[in-house]
């Protein structure tokens, strides 16, 4: 049986959710944002342990939160670094040696649920790297001066072949060590790039529409309608 660790990030700023909390400390029902998919995977058969990545302004709050939720798969809490990429390379290094199988999961998408994690820690066990995803429903185009006040449109791309990447991303213990041991200093904006850089074929699950990323106001608003069933 694999022994699945799931680190979950929680250690940036959230300056453009320009809210007076910080981003994983946001309410939404009377719970903050963090402990939702804390709860999720703490109530997981799979999932034998957790390490949560902070920085260290809230460090104290979310260390009482995780307290009063009594989330007791909490093996540890670790301060993040100055990039995403960081944060988790620090998450990393606070594995257990029994891990065999990483989960890694953004603090700020908070409805993930049993059945999202059970498919992709089931997809990464059978290939060895796996991520939640769902088909683009926008049309996308590439633009030719993206730092213009006004663009150009250079194509527009195949929306049939293009995926929005979640979090949930599992993968085996060594590999993804070994990615961001050689590539850590490459920036990206998901783990799995660097599992790519490697040369590593990445398995896509299909995720939701629910689980988003709240990183605006408006994505807090759309939150709460999530909650809410509306």
């Amino acid at each position: 049986m694999s022994y699945v660790t799931a680190i979950v990030v929680a250690a940036g700023k959230g300056f453009r959710l320009r809210s007076k909390v910080a981003k994983p400390l946001v309410e939404i029902k009377s719970q903050p944002l963090i402990i939702y998919s804390l709860k999720t995977l703490s109530n997981h058969p799979d999932i034998r342990d957790i390490i949560v990545v902070v920085n260290s302004q809230n460090l104290k709050n979310i260390l009482n939160k995780i307290k009063q939720f009594k989330l007791n798969k909490i093996k540890d809490v670790v301060l993040g670094g100055r990039l995403r990429q960081d944060s988790v390379y620090n998450g990393l290094k606070a594995l257990d040696t029994r891990s065999s199988l990483v989960l890694i999961h953004d603090a700020c998408r908070p409805f993930i649920n049993q059945k999202m994690v059970s498919s992709v820690i089931r997809e990464a066990k059978r290939s060895g790297a796996a991520i939640l995803g769902v088909p683009l429903k926008a049309t996308i185009k590439k633009i030719q001066n993206p730092k213009s006040k006004i663009q150009t449109v250079e194509k527009t791309l195949n929306r049939n072949t293009l995926w929005e990447i979640q979090t949930p991303q599992v993968f085996k213990k060594d590999l993804i060590l070994e990615a961001y041991k050689r590539f850590k200093h490459i920036a990206v904006t998901d783990d799995a790039m660097l599992a790519e850089r490697m040369g590593v074929k990445v398995s896509v699950v299909t995720g939701s529409y629910d689980n988003i990323k709240i990183t605006t106001p408006e994505d807090l608003i759309l939150a709460k309608a999530i909650a809410n069933g509306l």
